[in-house]
């Protein structure tokens, strides 16, 4: 390895990407975003994302791409790649903050913070699908869970800062975050309730088990609730801490800035979904989840609902929650249904198919069509609109950037 070499690479990226995070259009963005989830007015946002687990991300920002040696150094040489990426190649409204954020090294982790193993099988192929290997085949097997308790290895936290501190700290500010293991799709209770049981016997367990069920949902949701206040104790609930598959922006909430010293659930943003429930009824998601979800997600100021779920019979069972302010609406899903249903009173995350989009070549009169019916559906609401999931382009990497202008100059 070469770590001088490591380090003018990544110095060379920082550089860069500190010049495009001080362009005055990300205070326009921050404007827009925060306009928007306050619900006022404005252009249609426009986000199209992405990230490792994308076949194309994959094959563009793999580790033969990089220049960097040190598996360290490469991981945030990969973050700044695709950050600059975003903005040069995409062009949508993602904000790009002016520092760099370093995860701390937080017991637990995903797919191990319960003290089973919450395993997958792949079928070999890129991209392809994989199949649960639950660990709670009995309901006997409940005894091996437990919850993780809320503790940072403080000392290789501080390594870890110290290395990239060193490299860049000059050229970008060191965000350190130190967010608790159970939060986005590890604190909905759903993702792991399905690895745990297995989808199709969790929607048996529902008719033949449901005390049992209960049981695991409260053991679950008790967990959450301790292990996420004992991180607020700790004070690491920061104002970056914050999910909602979007820009973390909303007027009453303060705009998130690096290393801003505690700060309370109440004070960011909340990410909930239930992609596993999409075929559950909407009194079932009640009764086996959502009543579980709510106690977990009522302490944040506001919260974001859905990721790849249809929602659409379940609008009004969402409306409960008192802090909801932004509901997903899916490929799968109706959206002038959910727009109806949705109204002035939450934004509207809508997530056109990517496959229309981008994926199965690039039609412009295709895309037209399918982005002007989907406004006039949300006409006089406050959507959104994010290109998510996009496993293949096909090898055209222009096609996301492409998609962005088009839709912009429709909108």
């Amino acid at each position: 390895m070469n770590p001088l070499r490591d380090v003018d690479v990544l110095r060379e990226l920082a550089a860069r990407y500190a010049e495009i995070a001080a362009l005055p259009a990300q205070d326009e963005k921050r404007k827009l975003w925060t306009d928007h989830f306050s619900l006022k007015k404005t252009r249609v946002p426009i986000l199209a994302t992405y990230g490792m687990w994308n076949v194309w991300c994959r094959e563009v920002f793999g580790d033969d791409r990089m220049a960097c040696e040190d598996p360290f150094f490469r991981i945030h040489e990969r973050d700044l790649r695709m950050r600059i990426f975003q903005h040069e190649r995409v062009g949508d409204d993602t904000i790009q903050e002016p520092w760099i954020t370093l995860g701390a090294t937080v017991k637990g982790g995903w797919g191990a913070s319960w003290g089973v193993s919450e395993a997958m099988h792949g079928s070999g192929v890129e991209g392809g699908a994989a199949a649960f290997d639950p660990p709670l085949k009995t309901w006997d097997d409940m005894a091996k869970l437990r919850m993780t308790h809320h503790e940072v290895d403080e000392v290789t936290t501080a390594r870890h800062y110290d290395r990239l501190s060193s490299a860049i700290g000059d050229l970008l500010p060191i965000d350190v975050l130190r967010k608790p293991t159970y939060c986005g799709f590890s604190s909905d209770i759903s993702t792991s309730l399905a690895k745990f049981r297995g989808l199709e016997t969790l929607m048996t367990d529902m008719y033949e088990y449901p005390e049992e069920l209960h049981r695991l949902l409260a053991f679950m949701r008790d967990g959450i609730l301790q292990n996420n206040q004992e991180a607020e104790e700790a004070g690491h609930y920061t104002l970056t801490s914050g999910q909602n598959q979007a820009m973390c922006y909303a007027g009453g909430l303060e705009s998130p800035r690096p290393n801003s010293g505690p700060r309370k659930r109440k004070d960011i943003w909340g990410f909930c979904a239930a992609q596993e429930y999409t075929l559950i009824s909407p009194e079932f998601h009640e009764e086996f989840l959502f009543q579980y979800q709510k106690p977990i997600y009522e302490h944040f100021g506001l919260v974001h609902y859905g990721c790849c779920e249809d929602l659409g019979r379940k609008i009004g069972l969402l409306r409960s929650l008192k802090n909801l302010r932004s509901i997903a609406v899916t490929p799968l899903a109706d959206v002038a249904f959910c727009a109806e249903q949705i109204g002035t009173d939450y934004a509207i995350s809508w997530r056109p198919n990517p496959t229309d989009m981008v994926c199965y070549g690039y039609n412009e009169d295709r895309v037209r069509r399918i982005i002007g019916a989907g406004l006039a559906a949300c006409k006089g609401g406050y959507p959104h609109i994010h290109l998510k999931d996009v496993e293949t382009v096909e090898g055209d990497i222009t096609r996301m950037g492409r998609w962005v202008k088009l839709v912009r100059e429709i909108t």
